[in-house]
């Protein structure tokens, strides 16, 4: 029961910091269009690929390719596997769910105790509010068509 709990508050604060509402209204006008989809994907790649991902230690200087690197890394193989799943017309709902699962796999079912699921869960939210932010900022600061 008081995992239950855990599970259910650390579900809470990561809807309250990524805003799902906005970000789900935002991607589903994003998903209807062949030509943004495909400029993302272009984007995102390109920023993660070429090293402008602009944060300190090595976390994000990996490349996608090395898929043992990426297996040790939960908030890259998140993106990645989110990469993965865009393409036009793509349903929300299968990104939200693969996420879902990522958590799962990742977070939820690796805790043996309430403190560890805090821990990991905490260090997760942190890394993946990290991911996000040097995305943003490199997609920002190389101009890319998608950002925006």
């Amino acid at each position: 029961s008081s995992s239950l709990t855990e599970v259910t508050v650390f579900v809470k604060r990561l809807r309250r910091k990524t805003d799902l509402s906005n970000m789900a209204k935002t991607m589903r006008t994003v998903l209807n269009s062949n030509s943004k989809v495909t400029v993302l994907r272009s984007d995102l790649h390109a920023v993660i690929d070429q090293g402008f991902l602009d944060v300190p230690g090595n976390l994000f200087h990996m490349k996608f390719r090395n898929l043992d690197e990426l297996q040790n890394n939960v908030e890259l193989k998140c993106l990645n596997d989110l990469m993965s799943l865009l393409a036009p017309s793509t349903d929300i709902r299968v990104l939200l769910n693969c996420v879902s699962s990522n958590l799962q796999a990742f977070v939820i079912q690796p805790s043996r105790s309430k403190e560890e699921f805090r821990k990991v869960a905490s260090d997760f939210q942190l890394r993946w509010n990290f991911l996000l932010t040097a995305v943003s900022k490199a997609l920002t600061l190389n101009y890319a068509d998608s950002f925006g």
